[in-house]
């Protein structure tokens, strides 16, 4: 069915649901070995390089490849090291790769790539998407991008996924010969269409519901995050002051002057550490804008349920109409109003050639709608039954990886209020031998 056009099997796979994870963690270590491709591969993005080049008007521009290595696990089991396979690829590889998956597998919450410009951070951190520090973490964000998928229990069977990652050249090819961007086109002017469902699939409305909520709260979360961030450099900056006050109020005291040196020199050190512990909260933040973009991924999962329950239900009333009409060819009786009701009591009824003619069309007609309204259903179920499920795992992982996330914040908030009292702890001291 759907998820058919881009899946094979690969050499070594296993497909048991009891040996499959969607884990979705932030290295291979992390990730459950129920994964079938990385109980094959292990995959990471190792570096990340700037280049310059010519784009498709022929333009120069500056833009950032990303290193992919590749090893086969049974060797790193076995103890042999072999060097990895490599290949570079462009930001803009990862995203077609991700609408491909989004296309072909319409039922599945794919995982989010890393943001494409900084958003939420604070005011010192660079929003350039060329900056050393964005780039890195969008190194890391692209690599737990590749071990959600790979981690998949579908995703990682699909054959354009594994020519990404293990062919330089061709896979975009592939990924045309799939019919990609003819699905990609109608997928765009269907979600983008205006319609109302009349019987809509209770469980979805209330997760897309849900995911409002999740993007809601969590925008709301980072933007106080940022907020903080911004309050807590001022007053870490701010002790810089206290360290400078007491450097050249030492220079009058003979007494006090060591003692005022000492704990100056403690809050210089005080004031510097603030740029490391909030780039290093900003990794945490990333953690949450990925499940800021996730909620984007289960939205879209939700409309294409509806999508396909509208397509349903137009079939299913347009053969409801054709039987109409037939019944009241057959009969001459006409139920509701119509203008070949109205032209037949003007001008008479229509030849017998004529009714028979419609007659036929309308039988061909009825019977390819009630094939129509059967494939319809039949896509619709299994939209269902496979979204469900996937949303289910989505959920699990979910809830782990904000737990998780949330918990690693607030250590480190612990860390830092601990550091912040040992450095006054130190000035105590320096105090009390003045």
């Amino acid at each position: 069915m759907m998820a058919q056009d881009g899946r094979e099997e690969l050499p070594g796979t296993d497909d048991d649901p009891e040996n499959t994870a969607a884990d979705g963690s932030l290295s291979n270590a992390m990730v459950e070995e129920g994964s079938t491709l990385l109980r094959r591969m292990e995959i990471c993005v190792a570096e990340a390089e700037k280049r310059s080049g010519k784009n498709a008007v022929n333009m120069q521009e500056t833009f950032t490849v990303y290193l992919i290595e590749t090893r086969p696990m049974d060797a790193v089991a076995e103890g042999r090291n072999p060097a990895p396979d490599s290949l570079w690829r462009r930001y803009s590889e990862f995203e077609l790769l991700r609408n491909y998956l989004i296309v072909t597998y319409p039922y599945i919450v794919v995982p989010p790539l890393p943001e494409k410009r900084a958003e939420f951070v604070w005011h010192k951190l660079s929003a350039d998407n060329m900056d050393p520090d964005f780039v890195e973490r969008r190194r890391v964000g692209l690599e737990n991008f590749l071990l959600r998928v790979a981690s998949h229990p579908v995703l990682s069977n699909d054959k354009i996924l594994y020519h990404f990652l293990t062919e330089e050249h061709g896979w975009k090819e592939a990924v045309c010969e799939t019919g990609f961007q003819a699905k990609v086109d109608s997928r765009l002017r269907a979600l983008s269409a205006t319609f109302r469902v009349r019987n809509p699939d209770k469980r979805f409305m209330e997760m897309k519901h849900y995911s409002d909520e999740l993007q809601s709260h969590t925008s709301q979360l980072l933007r106080a995050r940022a907020r903080v961030a911004d309050r807590l450099y001022g007053v870490y900056k701010v002790h810089g002051n206290y360290g400078r006050v007491f450097s050249e109020w030492s220079a009058i005291e003979k007494e006090m002057g060591d003692g005022l040196q000492s704990a100056g020199h403690h809050m210089d050190a005080y004031a510097a550490s603030i740029d490391d512990i909030l780039e290093e909260e900003e990794h945490y933040a990333d953690q949450l804008k990925e499940y800021l973009s996730y909620a984007e991924a289960l939205r879209a999962v939700c409309r294409k349920h509806e999508l396909s329950q509208f397509e349903l239900e137009m079939a299913s009333q347009d053969l409801i109409s054709k039987k109409q009409q037939r019944e009241e060819l057959t009969t001459g009786i006409v139920r509701t109003f119509s203008f070949k009701g109205m032209t037949n009591k003007l001008f008479g009824q229509e030849a017998p050639e004529q009714r028979e003619a419609r007659l036929k069309l309308l039988e061909e007609l009825i019977a390819e709608g009630e094939e129509s309204v059967k494939e319809k259903t039949v896509e619709r179920e299994e939209h269902v039954e496979r979204a469900w499920v996937d949303m289910q795992r989505f959920k699990e992982q979910k809830d782990k990886d904000l737990r998780e996330a949330l918990i690693s914040y607030a250590v480190m908030q612990i860390s830092m209020c601990k550091k912040g009292i040992q450095v006054w702890g130190n000035a105590k001291e320096c105090f009390l031998k003045m």
